[in-house]
């Protein structure tokens, strides 16, 4: 089949699979897009996304969307701290003369300086951005055709037909027959069962998620602790984690080794804040007040993000038919901040490789040939980063990272 009379569908609305969608749909390649969902307002999109200007620029040009999302985004502050238990500095880099921090076309006066966050190292003079999720979702989502997105269809299961078509069987009772299916549907993929034997497993390692709002104004100490950009400090398999977002918060996130049921076990629920506050306290106990304070003055309770992952390399045989992107097929830590771009890189690759190529299959093929080693790499990063980060030693290995990374600057 060729790609435009192929019939495609791809499962998950996510920023990886809606990209894929708009680059199909521009180069004039048919495309419906299925999510669980009932509507795109069924469920709040909160939270931020970091991601490499590089990374944003291929992908969202290939869309024809970078100056739509460039007058959405903001720069990322570069400064990186790291400090021990006792809240003393190791490491502090901050950016001098280099490449702009702000995208271009982004709105003047978006961020101030200290008031955005850094997750992830990529280098010396590396732009980031960030950029709220619901508004990315927004952007894509008003550039498909009307129709091109089925709400309230979660996939049930695929039947190979033998020629590379498979039958979609859907919640409702409903079916329809794909000559490509992509599986764009996150961590608990219905379409990776279909190419892989691997599941998601339990890192061990737990992160639980909290912030502090307007924190130039109402958390000046934890504000003067973080800087303007990323702050971590570990020891003995524990770890906090602060970055610098727009608007003036703080996000944070305190890390440690365990039972992904640590609450239960610890007989306290998620939202019972104060409860949850005391058994942190208590796993942190012997840590410098001021980094305890993040703990105690936090705003709006606790998250509980216990972290899963797919096997480092995650890789299957090509079948004719399917095919993963973002972390349907490459699931990892947020240690590198690299899920969300690799996965609009993801999208816009595969839709590209569709409208080049003659033969829908081919175009998968040669797809997968780039984003199998290209996700390997990310994949070991980032569990490489998160053991150094969370290792008996630390923050030994983060320290010898980022020096690696940045030089040695004095703390």
């Amino acid at each position: 089949m060729t790609p435009t009379t192929a019939r495609i569908a791809i499962i998950g609305a996510g920023p990886g699979g809606l990209t894929c969608a708009r680059v199909l749909q521009r180069h004039g390649v048919p495309v419906t897009v299925f999510d669980r969902d009932a509507s795109d307002g069924a469920r709040a999109r909160g939270g931020v996304l970091g991601l490499p200007m590089t990374t944003a620029q291929e992908a969202l040009r290939a869309a024809g969307l970078y100056e739509e999302f460039a007058a959405l985004a903001r720069p990322e502050g570069r400064e990186v701290r790291l400090l021990d238990h006792t809240a003393t500095v190791l490491f502090h880099h901050t950016p001098g003369p280099g490449p702009s921090d702000r995208p271009a076309g982004a709105r003047p006066g978006s961020a101030h300086p200290g008031a955005t966050g850094r997750s992830g190292t990529d280098g010396p003079g590396t732009d980031r951005c960030e950029i709220d999720r619901g508004d990315l979702r927004r952007l894509l989502l008003a550039s498909l055709a009307p129709a091109a997105v089925r709400w309230n269809s979660y996939l049930r299961t695929l039947h190979p037909l033998g020629d590379g078509r498979h039958r979609a069987e859907f919640d409702d009772g409903h079916t329809e027959t794909f000559d490509l299916v992509v599986g764009a549907d996150g961590t608990w993929s219905r379409v990776r069962p279909m190419l892989s034997d691997a599941d998601p497993h339990y890192t061990g390692v737990t992160f639980v998620e909290s912030g502090c709002e307007d924190a130039g104004t109402r958390h000046p100490e934890a504000a003067r602790l973080v800087g303007g950009g990323s702050m971590a400090a570990g020891s003995a398999g524990r770890a906090l984690f602060a970055r610098r977002e727009g608007r003036g918060r703080i996000r944070l996130y305190a890390a440690f080794r365990g039972s992904q049921d640590w609450a239960l076990e610890a007989g306290v629920r998620m939202a019972d804040t104060d409860a949850v506050r005391a058994v942190l306290l208590d796993r942190f106990a012997g840590w410098d007040e001021r980094l305890l304070a993040l703990l105690r003055e936090n705003d709006g309770g606790f998250v509980n993000r216990p972290l899963f992952a797919l096997p480092v390399p995650h890789t299957w045989t090509h079948t004719p038919g399917l095919t993963l992107l973002g972390d349907a097929a490459h699931l990892m830590p947020p240690s590198t901040a690299r899920g969300a771009d690799l996965a609009l890189l993801d999208g816009a690759d595969l839709a590209r490789a569709l409208a080049a190529r003659d033969e829908a299959d081919e175009a998968v093929r040669a797809y997968e040939a780039v984003m199998l080693p290209r996700a390997a790499a990310a994949a070991e990063a980032a569990a490489r980063a998160l053991a150094d980060a969370l290792a008996p030693d630390a923050p030994r290995g983060s320290l010898h990272q980022l020096r690696t990374t940045f030089g040695d600057p004095q703390p």
